[in-house]
């Protein structure tokens, strides 16, 4: 598996402007851990989710899910044949969870930890 792949699963959290739709919405940054497979041990990205919604397309990249009410979150990601997601689960101001997935060079999996840059305003 190529780090790109991993890199996929760090957007994660990347969307569109924000606007106060949910506590959850804003600026994110999200650091990856990889615990098993032939991925870079860590990535780190910032993003944005817009209404609870968390969504990012670039070319062949797209990644698409929710942050519920209850602060459950489910992201898959699709890059050509690779594919992934993530679960876990959120409050207004820190996240965290688990992810998995399959690229060319085989299986990765590990952990992900999101913060809030700032909360003022939000």
């Amino acid at each position: 598996m190529t780090h790109g792949f991993v890199l996929l699963l760090l957007a994660v959290l990347s969307g569109g402007p924000a606007h106060a739709g949910t506590i959850y919405d804003g600026a994110w940054s999200v650091v990856v851990y990889t615990a098993s497979g032939p991925c870079d041990p860590s990535y780190r990205i910032s993003g944005q989710i817009t209404d609870g919604r968390i969504y990012y397309a670039y070319g062949s990249i797209e990644v698409s899910g929710q942050v519920a009410a209850g602060g459950d979150t489910h992201v898959h990601v699709t890059a050509g044949s690779s594919h992934g997601e993530a679960r876990g689960h959120m409050t207004a101001t820190r996240g965290n969870g688990s992810w998995s997935g399959q690229g060319p060079d085989g299986r990765c999996a590990g952990t992900w930890v999101a913060t809030r840059p700032n909360t003022t305003g939000n």
